[in-house]
């Protein structure tokens, strides 16, 4: 008899069990399709106001494996030169007039546009979220992210991913009080060679910053890798040397 029921529980966890393995697979593939664990690239942000005002950044990035990313400003030329550095949960920002790095928080917007830090300098999902649920729903994957600790910009996300390209194309981002911080859309997908094909556009908006909009365009996104050193507080002044 207790055979039988072990049997029974068995049968009943595996479909659940299933399910979440698959949640996990295709949330790592999603992030691997969408950058290359190691690489660089350029991105263009512009910052729309209510009045139709923009306001535009250039900034070069780079990644090694899946929590290690840093950034420059190449325009405009107020913010030339600056950089920032992202090691796991650790955000700086160099400023040249200031000569050394002041810590950052992932809420805080160094561009001053609905992106904030985390969305700047984004670790692979998989790093920061589980998969709470996964449900089909047409062409579409929906998966329920929760944030592995509290550090994590938005305790949950809702994210819609293509089934045939494993690529996002709506993400909800939520607070631990269930309230909407913002939406991302991603639009435009592109083959930037190399194997690499994903969204070159990403918009959003957000209930707390009513009629303002942002927008990231990627441009030159490839493989590369980096030494160690790139992604240290000491190289922050020298990250024009990897563009040479």
């Amino acid at each position: 008899m207790k055979i039988t029921k072990l049997l029974a529980f068995a049968a009943f966890c595996l479909p659940m069990l299933a399910s979440a393995l698959d949640g996990v697979e295709i949330l790592k593939k999603v992030d691997r399709n969408l950058e290359p664990e190691s690489y660089e690239s350029y991105r263009k942000l512009i910052n729309i106001e209510p009045d139709g005002t923009k306001k535009e950044f250039v900034i070069y990035s780079v990644k090694k494996g899946k929590d290690q990313v840093a950034t420059l400003f190449l325009s405009p030329t107020s913010d030339k030169g600056r950089s920032t550095l992202r090691q796991g949960d650790n955000m700086w920002l160099y400023i040249p007039s200031v000569g050394k790095p002041m810590r950052i928080t992932s809420l805080q917007s160094i561009t001053g546009g609905v992106f904030n830090n985390a969305d700047i300098m984004r670790l692979d999902y998989a790093v920061e979220y589980d998969v709470k649920a996964i449900e089909e729903k047409g062409d579409l994957y929906l998966l329920d992210l929760k944030a592995k600790t509290g550090e994590v910009a938005y305790d949950n996300l809702k994210m819609k991913v293509d089934k045939k390209l494993l690529l996002p194309t709506e993400i909800e981002a939520y607070a631990s009080s269930g309230m909407l911080m913002k939406t991302l859309r991603f639009k435009d997908v592109k083959d930037f060679g190399g194997g690499i094909k994903r969204p070159a556009t990403i918009e959003t908006d957000s209930p707390l910053y009513k009629d303002f909009k942002s927008v990231m365009l990627y441009s030159g996104l490839k493989k590369k890798d980096f030494a160690d050193e790139v992604f240290t507080q000491g190289f922050m002044a020298r990250m024009e040397e990897l563009r040479k």
